[in-house]
């Protein structure tokens, strides 16, 4: 195979980048090479020395200016030849000890899906942000009949991605991580739908005398989310002092379906809630009608303490809880309506209330105020404006206007 060489200029001392011309099935390839002294073999004393290519000679320049740092700093490693594939599956492997395990079911499952067959079989030391970005616009673009990946969607591939190649980094694999240039889709938040009044009422009449009804007013009256209500134990709930410690909820074990767990809440912190008199008193119903039930089944009652139950004590599966829930909304004419606009429902209720954003936040769970304050924003400016309307009769009423 003929090649040509071309002498160029030397970097700094620390090698020589020289112009290099090869020719392959008769047609020829022109690209730039340098070459670094990385360290000394003990047994001849000989210098070891490794090549750099690329399509430029500044890229070349660049990248030999990096070694010779790394070298000078005694922090340059062998280039591993691992490749995208093999790492994610020593991370998820090796490096998720202390994620849940519903979390760890979600990585593997995006990286299985979605980012091993696109890039698995690239070099580690490879990877750069153009080839990330391309695979990020090609997950978010329709093939056929086949939607592409919603914005949310893509956002989660990338903060997956991203924390695996963090830790490549922290190994000494990746000086950098090639993700955080990235550009990702902008996810258009969808509308929230809180019951308005009228509604509440009507739902209120639906769910009377159901074997849910309860479970349904704490949880449109706190603003609990489902695995939370269906993951409460009466040892966090003081009736007497009226307070509910929420610190867990329940959640499918991961690869195993029809099997439950007690797992943290979603940001992993327990938080006090103070509910309204109206919750404890129907929680305190409740709580005789459970012992009673306990009482009818004997020694078939599974006691697990928590509040909702089936009729003998075993512990409610979310998906029962929400499929109930749909067929009492249809009823009075709201099919569209999500078990988690109770939720809502219970936070624009709280603010409409006058309560302020942080009490808010805290009750929802909420990771900030800052993210209460964008989900439900609106709200605020609503009352801005009904404030301002009383401020404007106020001002009539003295002015004589």
């Amino acid at each position: 195979m003929p090649r040509k060489k071309t002498m160029g200029r030397a970097a700094n001392g620390n090698g020589t980048i020289r112009k290099k011309t090869v020719t392959r099935n008769g047609t020829e390839y022109t690209y730039w090479e340098a070459r670094c002294t990385v360290g000394y073999d003990p047994g001849t004393g000989r210098q070891i020395q490794k090549s750099i290519t690329g399509k430029t000679q500044k890229e070349v320049a660049q990248k030999l200016k990096q070694m010779s740092l790394d070298v000078d700093n005694g922090t340059y490693q062998e280039p591993s030849k691992m490749t995208v594939g093999e790492w994610l599956d020593i991370w998820l492997e090796t490096y998720l000890g202390g994620v849940r395990p519903y979390t760890v079911l979600n990585y593997t499952q995006h990286v299985n899906n979605h980012i091993k067959p696109a890039l698995g079989k690239v070099r580690l030391d490879k990877l750069n942000t153009h080839t990330i970005q391309q695979f990020y616009n090609e997950l978010g673009t329709a093939h056929g009949d086949k939607p592409g990946l919603s914005p949310k969607t893509i956002k989660c591939v990338h903060g997956i991605f991203h924390k695996a190649l963090q830790q490549a980094i922290a190994i000494g694999y990746l000086h950098s991580n090639p993700t955080t240039a990235c550009e990702l889709p902008k996810a258009e938040r969808k509308d929230i739908k809180p019951l308005d009044d009228d509604a509440i009422r009507a739902f209120m009449e639906a769910i009377h005398g159901h074997r849910f009804e309860v479970l349904y007013l704490v949880t449109l009256f706190t603003g609990l989310r489902r695995g939370e209500v269906c993951g409460l134990t009466w040892d966090c709930v003081d009736l007497d002092r009226g307070t509910i410690f929420i610190n867990k909820q329940l959640q499918q074990v991961p690869g195993h379906s029809g099997e439950f767990c007690l797992t943290p809440t979603k940001n992993g912190k327990g938080r006090m809630i103070t509910p309204a008199a109206f919750v404890v008193d129907a929680l305190k119903r409740h709580k005789v009608l459970q012992t009673e039930a306990r009482l009818k089944a004997g020694p078939l009652w599974q006691e697990e303490g928590l509040v909702f139950t089936d009729e003998v004590g075993h512990r409610l599966s979310p998906n029962t809880v929400y499929h109930n829930y749909k067929r009492l909304v249809a009823s009075i004419g709201l099919p569209d309506a999500r078990l988690h606009d109770l939720r809502h429902s219970y936070a624009v209720a709280s603010l409409r209330a006058g309560d302020d954003i942080k009490t808010v936040q805290s009750n929802l769970g909420h990771h900030t105020a800052a993210f209460t304050l964008d989900v439900y924003g609106h709200v605020t400016e609503e009352m801005k404006r009904a404030s301002a309307d009383r401020m404007e009769k106020f001002i009539q009423s003295v002015s004589g206007a």
